[in-house]
């Protein structure tokens, strides 16, 4: 292979991670991802001397990196809002969100009617996450929808729903469900497989969280 067409492939794999970046429901992936094709981009135009191209995306990363270091450094507020399963509103959301739930959770279904524990974690007022659970012994909890919106789809939500339920006295949370797209994040914030019981996290050590 011939530098001209190393250099041309360097080119298209810039332009295809901007592009795909432009695709991300979450706010940190779309600026790592478009960082990353923002650098390999203006590499590219430093090779065949586009010079105003290879500064506009220079400055593209800078731009990148200062958001990244905002959002990395912000915290976020979280309220815990422990509510009713068939709450008007967390019905509403349920409806307004069902696709990507689809996506998520395919087995999950709005009807179930085991469903005995209902929470919502909201940031700065705005809905981040639903909950829904049934308690299947003393402090712990079967997991029947645990649904982050994708602008807050990172592992801080999670963690400060499990510190809550610690603290409330729940010891265990199982989920049984085949959904292929959510065991990354689980295994992310601390779940392990268990092959007669699921996913299963403990929740004694995050009481404290």
């Amino acid at each position: 292979m011939n530098a001209k067409i190393v250099i041309e492939l360097i080119g298209y794999i810039g332009s295809a991670l901007v592009l795909v970046s432009m695709l991300m429901t979450s706010v940190v992936k779309l600026r790592v991802i478009n960082l990353i094709g923002s650098i390999i981009f203006a590499g590219y135009a430093l090779m065949i001397h586009s010079f105003p191209t290879a500064i506009m995306n220079i400055c593209l990363a800078c731009v990148n990196i200062y958001h990244l270091r905002r959002l990395l450094a912000e915290q976020k507020q979280y309220d815990l809002i422990k509510t009713d399963p068939a709450d008007g509103y967390i019905s509403y959301l349920l409806g307004q969100c069902a696709e990507d739930i689809r996506r998520w959770f395919p087995q999950f279904s709005s009807g179930n009617q085991a469903v005995d524990l209902a929470y919502m974690v909201s940031c700065d007022k705005n809905p981040a996450c639903l909950f829904l659970g049934r308690q299947t012994a003393p402090g712990e909890i079967e997991i029947i929808l645990d649904y982050s919106l994708p602008v807050y789809r990172d592992t801080t939500v999670g963690r400060f729903l499990y510190g809550c339920l610690a603290q409330e006295g729940y010891r265990t949370l199982l989920f049984r469900q085949d959904a292929p797209e959510h065991v990354p994040y689980m295994e992310k914030v601390g779940y392990t497989k268990e092959n007669d019981r699921g996913y299963v996290l403990n929740l004694s050590s995050r009481a404290g969280d």
